[in-house]
């Protein structure tokens, strides 16, 4: 984009739009060509009504594009709560708020999650049908709000459900089975459950209170989950007033059709059921956790077992032997009861239990420090950040090293040192390795078998 268009949109400067306009009439039709986004973008983020309105009536198509994260320049002006730009580019049309931007977010969700309240308004008495809207998440515009603490938004859009008699919409689920009360309720959100419950008064049985999300839970079971909480037992006294229960305590309807395991007893089942849930709740998914948070958790749990393995190894199962005793040759107990202060205990009076305990231990902590180095290759002080790996590498192959009882100080160093060292790397060959021929068999697959096309010829 030309910089003086840029800085007109930004400062608003009409005059300066025509002045750009007469020197080079044809200056809306390269942006498109060259830029990542228009001028109204720009302006309806600053919030320059006239600007805005000037632009639609010269190149009206601008309210429809959007800019290289997905978004238009009403998802642009809801953000900010810019109303008067919102209902100026609704006047070019109508169902522009329902034009779906990254993770298919309409402006109506950014205002929500903003708590434009005017915005909403302004949306929802354009274009009402937007309030069902849902993310790629399969998120409504009051799950959004929920989760970012907007009650006036929320008061707003329950009023217009209401009044449209659309409470269906309360019931709506996201991509983990949680409906507006769940979400409200592990928020702790108390004026939000006051208030959808009482929306569900206006048209009774229409608000389903013990809703059972995807990891079986209702919202009396997720308030349940984190008690002694502020405010707990008065959510709780609510809830129970309203007709909540525990999912235990849900009605489950008969199944007609066969049951695959008549013999396990319901409980069992139940139980089997709740186990595969929980796990496929916390399993890692793309596009709901990002790699950045995955990396995060990722480092906290390197750091963990870094941190537990070098204290294991320098402090051993039964501790290291206090005082040095070498019986002479007089003594009954011959050479089998001598030890050295400082070693090992178990590796003096057990030596496969100590090489297998070193063994685990060492390679656990050589796999946590190449994690944590894999998950920071890309950190400032990448240089020294490695010399302190290397450093505590070798810091706990000495200690282990020194505390080993000379009958097996080699091959404990061997252990520390040469296998536990070159495992980690030696898994992140293997991967590439068989990445490789897999590879090379679905080209070998593919290309033995027949085709199909030719085989009818």
């Amino acid at each position: 984009m030309d910089s003086r268009l840029f800085d007109s949109a930004l400062t608003g400067n009409i005059d300066a739009l025509h002045k750009l306009l007469r020197e080079n009439p044809l200056i809306f039709h390269t942006i498109s060509l060259y830029s990542n986004q228009n001028p109204l973008h720009i302006a309806s983020a600053e919030g320059h009504v006239g600007f805005v309105r000037e632009i639609l009536r010269l190149k009206p198509e601008f309210a429809k594009e959007v800019n290289t994260d997905g978004f238009s320049p009403l998802h642009v002006a809801a953000a900010n709560g810019h109303v008067e730009i919102v209902r100026e580019l609704m006047n070019v049309d109508p169902r522009l708020c329902g034009a779906e931007g990254r993770e298919k977010k309409t402006a109506f969700h950014f205002a929500a999650m903003k708590g434009r309240v005017d915005v909403i308004n302004e949306i929802l008495g354009r274009y009402a049908e937007c309030i069902g809207s849902v993310t790629v998440q399969k998120e409504t515009a009051l799950h959004l709000a929920i989760k970012n603490s907007q009650f006036e938004a929320i008061r707003v859009m329950v009023g217009w459900i209401v009044r449209m008699k659309k409470e269906e919409i309360l019931n709506l689920e996201d991509e983990l089975g949680n409906t507006v009360l769940h979400l409200a309720t592990w928020r702790k959100q108390r004026q939000v459950i006051e208030l959808v419950l009482g929306s569900g008064t206006a048209t009774p049985g229409l608000l389903d209170i013990n809703a059972v999300n995807k990891t079986g839970l209702t919202a009396m079971d997720v308030l349940q989950m984190f008690p002694s909480e502020a405010g707990d037992r008065e959510i709780a006294d609510i809830l129970r007033r309203a007709g909540a229960v525990s999912a235990r305590d849900v009605t489950i309807p008969q199944i007609t059709s066969h049951d695959p395991e008549p013999d396990r007893p319901r409980t069992q089942r139940r139980s089997r059921w709740w186990v595969e849930s929980m796990a496929e709740y916390f399993k890692f998914k793309k596009g709901r956790d990002s790699p950045s948070e995955a990396r995060n958790t990722l480092l906290v749990i390197a750091v963990l077992v870094a941190t537990a393995t070098f204290q294991v190894g320098l402090n051993p199962p039964g501790g290291t032997w206090q005082d040095s005793y070498v019986p002479n040759q007089n003594n009954s107990t011959g050479l089998h009861g001598s030890h050295l202060a400082g070693k090992s205990i178990m590796g003096t009076n057990d030596e496969t239990t100590f090489a297998l305990f070193v063994a685990s231990n060492s390679l656990g902590f050589a796999m946590s420090l190449f994690v944590i180095n894999i998950l920071t290759s890309k950190f400032p002080m990448q240089l020294e950040l490695q010399i302190c790996l290397i450093s505590l590498f070798f810091t706990y192959n000495t200690a282990i090293g020194s505390i080993a009882p000379s009958n097996v100080r080699t091959f404990t160093i061997i252990l520390t040192s040469v296998f536990s060292g070159s495992v980690p790397p030696s898994t992140f060959l293997v991967k590439q390795v068989m990445h490789v021929f897999k590879t090379l068999a679905k080209d070998i697959i593919h290309r033995l078998r027949p085709d199909p096309v030719q085989g009818h010829l």
